[in-house]
């Protein structure tokens, strides 16, 4: 009986477990389906969704597409650049047939240097937009009047050069007007003066020997001595830490602190000077009658020029081909290593002369013959273009300034300003409407609207280089250095290939070929 019972425990015991299994499995099968048909509903919605999204993408390109056909760019490809522009900025004629008779090497890199120039001109003539500075203008006449000028303009029935410097001063700016000074320096005048290439720095010499140099847009003095000597002329060099210095009787160098630095002995009454920046020649006109040319990197004197016109007090230099101007009874154009008689230009293929007969005449160079001729009150003792153009001449104390001398005659100056006192120097700032003037009560410092060149090149001058910086270009400047034997009165030559002098040489090797075929011939034993 207890073993029937115990059987009987064991079957419901074993009915009971699989029941339990049977209900897990079931259980586990059930929570497995929905876990799959969530699975499936949630990636159906994704998928609705990512065929929605490209549904709206699919949309806006169709709409997009429709918009550009509907608005079609009416200015299509590089913006245009004009002619004017990109002959401003040209850097010569192209070379054409000259290529004819060269290897295929030298062919392609021409071609390819002329592409690259002529990029490099539009891009210059694109981003003339981009120039921050405007040049300076001064405005007299009503506010309804009022026009985009880059010079000093006046109402009707109004003359500009009736307008004054007290007048300028008021209209202008507080950083403007502070450039309109006066130095009073009544004891060692008449005084000689020269700025930097930037325009930042400029040095003062007075006849009796007072040398002094300072930041004149600052007013900051960096030194002022006294070399107990006559001087003649100042002159900066390639760097405002160094100047020289024509005394009585040697030429000398100074620092920016007023420490002599040399004395070259060689180059003696030495009356004007002029710095030529890419060679590094430093060229002075002595009182005996020689151009000297000094080389500021060696320290030597590398030519000496027997001009045989005498005294030499009027010198200019032409800054596009580095030749030297003189003047005498006529004008003689000097060269390194060789001299000629001709006239050029100190601005955009023009000169301006002066003499005793009281006119200005303006030459040009392609005809070599005057275009203008200004009658003045007295003779012109001091002639200076601007670099924007403007010519101002100095006449015992008066000051006359001319625009558009060159191309335009003019029967009235631009302005007019006198002096006090005889005036000895004048000179135009760069990149500042400013007009310095030397007399022998010490400087004066004007105000010309419109006379100096509004942007600069960072790269070439730069009024706001640091210490290294300065550094940089001097080294810079003296790797690039060009030699003084490529100076000539045509620098678009040097690149030039001499076909006359090839076939002459050609011709010759000929010729002399020809000659020693026929002595072989005669010699020989047959």
């Amino acid at each position: 009986m207890a073993a029937s019972i115990t059987m009987h425990d064991q079957k419901q015991s074993q009915r009971k477990v699989l029941k339990k299994k049977s209900v897990r499995y079931f259980q586990e099968s059930s929570e497995k389906e929905e876990s799959t048909s969530i699975q499936k509903s949630e990636e159906h919605g994704e998928i609705k969704k990512l065929n929605q999204v490209a549904e709206k993408n699919a949309e806006r390109d169709d709409s997009t597409d429709d918009r550009r056909k509907r608005s079609k760019d009416p200015f299509e490809g590089p913006a245009k650049v004009s002619p004017q522009k990109m002959k401003k900025y040209s850097r010569g004629e192209r070379m054409g047939r000259n290529l004819e008779g060269r290897t295929a090497q030298h062919r392609f890199n021409l071609k390819r240097s002329e592409q690259r120039y002529e990029l490099a001109a539009k891009q210059a003539a694109r981003a003339e937009l981009l120039l921050p500075e405007d040049a300076g203008q001064v405005l007299r006449i009503p506010i309804s009047n009022l026009k985009q000028h880059s010079f000093l303009e006046v109402g009707e029935g109004s003359d500009t050069y009736d307008v004054r410097q007290s007048e300028i001063t008021e209209s202008v700016d507080i950083g403007s007007a502070a450039k309109r000074f006066e130095l009073t320096l009544n004891q060692f005048g008449p005084y000689r003066m020269d700025y930097t290439r930037n325009g930042r720095f400029l040095a003062l010499a007075g006849k009796m020997g007072h040398l002094t140099a300072f930041d004149w847009v600052s007013k900051q003095l960096l030194f002022e001595i006294n070399v107990m000597e006559t001087i003649t002329d100042v002159q900066w060099l390639h760097v405002e830490t160094m100047m020289a210095v024509a005394q009585k009787k040697w030429l000398y160098m100074y620092d920016n602190t007023g420490t002599e630095l040399h004395c070259i002995k060689s180059m003696s009454s030495v009356l004007r000077m002029s710095f030529l920046p890419y060679h590094f020649l430093l060229a002075a006109a002595t009182n005996y009658g020689a151009l000297q040319y000094l080389d500021v990197s060696m320290g030597k004197m590398v030519s000496e020029i027997k001009t045989k016109q005498g005294r030499l007090d009027v010198m200019a230099q032409n800054p596009q081909n580095a030749v030297i101007h003189l003047g005498h009874t006529d004008v003689n154009c000097w060269q390194y290593n060789l001299c000629t008689c001709c006239v050029l230009s100190l601005f955009d293929r023009y000169m301006a002369t002066s003499g005793i007969d009281r006119t200005i005449k303006i030459y040009d160079l392609r005809t070599y013959k005057p275009l203008q001729s200004y009658r003045v009150a007295h003779g012109a003792n001091e002639l200076r273009f601007s670099q924007r153009g403007l010519l101002a001449g100095a006449s015992n104390n008066i000051v006359e300034i001319f625009k558009d001398s060159c191309t335009i005659a003019q029967d009235k100056p631009y302005m007019v300003h006198r002096l006090k006192n005889p005036i000895s120097d004048l000179d135009f700032c760069p990149y500042e409407d400013v007009l310095g003037i030397g007399h022998s009560n010490g400087y004066s410092s004007l105000l010309v609207p419109g006379s100096g060149e509004p942007n600069f090149d960072a790269l070439e001058v730069n009024p706001f280089m640091t210490k290294k910086q300065r550094k940089e270009a001097e080294v810079k400047s003296l790797l690039e250095k060009i030699q003084p034997e490529l100076i000539t009165l045509d620098p678009n030559k040097i690149g030039e290939v001499d076909r006359v002098t090839f076939q002459q040489r050609e011709e010759d090797r000929r010729v002399l070929f020809l000659l020693l075929f026929h002595v072989g011939t005669a010699v020989s034993p047959g």
